[in-house]
């Protein structure tokens, strides 16, 4: 696997493909939105007081999201120490 540094190998008569800009290429952003408005839909469903299924599958979102997100700083922070087993390229994301 190429390093962040290096060019992607490409084939002959093709042009190297770019980086994603920072931006585009931190998901902290669309996962943390993602999981506020799945909260949202969390408080608004309780509000109604009528615990159905809309409640549950919003609740299911945030629970999900939260340790989506989790996963995703335990990786990044096994990244930054160089650990081997952890996932390429997310050290470069720290802020």
């Amino acid at each position: 696997m190429a390093k962040d540094s290096e060019p992607t190998p490409t084939a002959a008569g093709h042009r190297p493909v770019p980086h994603l800009p920072r931006r585009l290429a931190d998901p902290t952003p669309v996962v943390l939105t993602g999981t506020a408005l799945w909260l949202l839909g969390v408080l608004l469903f309780a509000v109604r007081s009528d615990l159905r299924i809309e409640f549950w599958t919003c609740l299911a979102g945030v629970v999900l999201g939260v340790i989506g997100y989790g996963v995703f700083r335990w990786q990044r922070s096994a990244a930054r120490r160089g650990s081997r087993g952890a996932w390429q390229g997310l050290s470069g994301l720290d802020g």
